[in-house]
């Protein structure tokens, strides 16, 4: 496996480096610009248009972030580069907008989003636009299905598994996806520590981010349970409010 050093180096800003939303918005590519600008990982959210182009968008449906109805899957990558976002000069960017603005300047992790039996043909199209990327990248995703495309599909391209829950049955389902060589993992803030992520940072020496860190306490748990925190509302030059 690859070294992916470079996942845990600098903290990584939760869908860019917005305002809460107020006046720069999540996943857009003002947010992107002013992570890179101070040095910080971005991450991101990435859905399949209509037209099988990978968009950067967080939610399946359109309403919150454009006021716009529908599925973003129902729209083509023009029609969702039309819309804006909250009501700003910011569009819904395609993730080649999206990787041309970062340019490689700080590493990015793409969480992957799709809708089984609709979205087939996301990974591959992820992966063809990362292949001639010039800077650090990684994908991941909460989805098994699209997990288990990640070896055949993006080879090469360092995958992991977004996860929460902490019971029995749930990390029984982590752990069946060590199977597909998940080469970290994201894993929510509130339910570390856990067997799982104790297994894949002490057992195979596989790196494990936190989501989403908001406050003193979920930064002072990442530093102690996992390698790398992916953060919103503060500056980690400053800190957040207790």
């Amino acid at each position: 496996m690859s070294d992916i050093s470079w996942l845990a180096a600098r903290p990584i800003a939760h869908r860019g480096y917005h305002d809460l939303n107020r006046s720069r918005w999540e996943n857009t590519l003002s947010a992107f610009q002013a992570a890179a600008e101070r040095g910080f990982a971005i991450e991101c959210d990435v859905h399949l248009s209509a037209d099988g182009i990978p968009v950067v968008f967080h939610d399946e449906e359109l309403d919150r972030l454009t006021g716009a109805p529908g599925m973003v899957n129902d729209r083509t990558a023009a029609e969702l580069g039309a819309l804006r976002i909250g009501g700003t000069v910011d569009h819904v960017p395609s993730l080649d907008e999206m990787l041309e603005a970062v340019a490689g300047r700080v590493p990015i992790v793409i969480e992957i989003k799709g809708i089984e039996g609709k979205d087939n043909g996301l990974v591959a199209a992820v992966a063809a636009r990362l292949r001639p990327y010039r800077g650090e990248a990684a994908i991941m995703s909460f989805d098994h299905w699209l997990v288990r495309q990640f070896k055949e599909h993006a080879p090469g391209v360092p995958g992991g598994l977004t996860a929460c829950g902490n019971d029995p049955a749930s990390l029984e389902k982590h752990f069946s996806m060590l199977a597909h060589d998940i080469a970290f993992s994201s894993f929510f803030i509130n339910e570390l520590p856990n067997a799982f992520v104790r297994f894949m940072r002490e057992e195979l020496g596989r790196p494990v981010i936190t989501w989403t860190v908001r406050n003193r306490n979920q930064v002072d748990k990442t530093r102690e349970f996992a390698d790398q925190m992916t953060f919103e509302g503060f500056d980690p030059a400053t800190g957040p409010a207790a």
